[in-house]
């Protein structure tokens, strides 16, 4: 997940936010317009099963990489990505109302997620690393298209703003959800003002030392903690106190969002179970780095066509001046094509899971129209 006003999946960047809702259309025509629908279905579950995904595994900028696909060969490719602790499965819902309606869903495992290699060190997992595979990833599976639309949440969020900065020839448009752009600031480093404004025990700081947070991850529980991650519904700042997890005892039964059926959590809980949760959080490790790495492209901005969408209680949403920045076109001006803010009510931090129809309607909607 990402938090508050600083970068990081579960987080945002401390000093950017959302933008106004309305701002002006920048419309185009798409020229490979997928198959028109007299009746739209956005639903997930009327024309497709899970079990007509298809799986491979491509190598790609030197890790193999699982990726999750559906739709006919040459439509238009969607180019989903994840967050933590997620997987490619966290697009289910979409991948399978996507394809449905024309186009191609490709959603891989990040690196050091599920089927996907994970390199040992944490120092392989900085921002040019992540959307190299995605470069790499899209040569291999889309070789005749040039640009594809893209979808974002949560790190994925934070990686396909990455990718528009450093590759927006590879991006038609974008959908990005819960994580809003963070221009760098070149005179403050992420994890030292994050440590001075939220303390110690915020999550992101804890997440710093290695082995510490999968120490006591490993003693709660790779399901007590997925189950906490999910079901998190606090539009405050997530703290984790040591030894203390998130605040609950060790005997406190955490009940599955409703959102998320017992099968559903068990495609998860299996991976990361398998996995650990180092690689994701190796992530969060590489924040300081990443400022380091995008030092280049201070003052640039993201110059492909966006629609954003936020829970209205989800963290991010609600962080410090988050709601100033939509009123006074902060995020307008740093996402100059930005087209559209979704502020969607009674949602939480996971919504492409929790309201699918309603995601897959305005992702559809939005990139109809290039």
């Amino acid at each position: 997940m990402v938090s508050c006003r600083v970068p990081s999946a579960f987080c945002v960047t401390l000093f950017v936010s959302l933008l106004a809702y309305y701002a002006n259309k920048h419309i185009k025509q798409l020229k490979t317009q997928p198959s028109s629908l007299t009746t739209t279905n956005y639903s997930s579950t009327t024309t497709t099963t899970m079990e007509e995904i298809r799986h491979r595994t491509v190598h790609v900028n030197g890790i193999d990489m699982h990726v999750a696909e559906k739709g006919e060969e040459g439509a238009p490719v969607i180019l989903f990505i994840h967050g933590f602790p997620e997987l490619w499965y966290s697009w289910r819902h979409q991948i399978e109302a996507l394809s449905a309606l024309g186009y191609r869903a490709v959603a891989p495992d990040l690196r050091g997620y599920g089927d996907t290699e994970a390199p040992a060190t944490a120092a392989e997992y900085t921002c040019l690393h992540v959307v190299g595979d995605l470069v790499a990833l899209l040569d291999a599976v889309a070789p005749d298209q040039d640009k594809v639309f893209v979808v974002g949440h949560d790190w994925g969020a934070w990686i396909a703003w990455y990718l528009c900065q450093f590759r927006p020839d590879r991006v038609k448009a974008l959908v990005n959800m819960s994580v809003l752009f963070h221009p760098r600031n070149p005179k403050w480093k992420p994890l030292e003002t994050m440590k001075a404004f939220y303390g110690p025990d915020y999550y992101i700081c804890r997440f710093q030392e290695p082995g510490e947070i999968e120490d006591e991850f490993a003693r709660i529980g790779t399901e007590t903690i997925l189950k906490e991650f999910y079901s998190y519904r606090n539009p405050g700042p997530l703290f984790l106190p040591k030894c203390k997890g998130f605040g609950h005892s060790p005997d406190t039964q955490i009940t599955l969002p409703s959102w998320l059926t017992e099968e559903e959590f068990n495609y998860f809980y299996t991976k990361y179970e398998k996995n650990g949760f180092t690689p994701g959080i190796n992530y969060y490790r590489n924040i300081n780095k990443n400022w380091e790495l995008t030092a280049p492209w201070t003052g640039s901005k993201i110059k492909v066509p966006v629609k954003f969408i936020v829970g209205d209680q989800d963290l991010t949403y609600n962080s410090a001046g988050a709601k100033d920045h939509i009123n006074k076109g902060g995020f307008k001006r740093e996402v100059p094509f930005l087209e559209e803010v979704v502020v969607m009510e009674g949602v939480a931090h996971f919504l492409n899971q929790e309201k699918p129809d309603e995601i897959n309607k305005h992702i559809y909607d939005f990139f109809q129209k290039f």
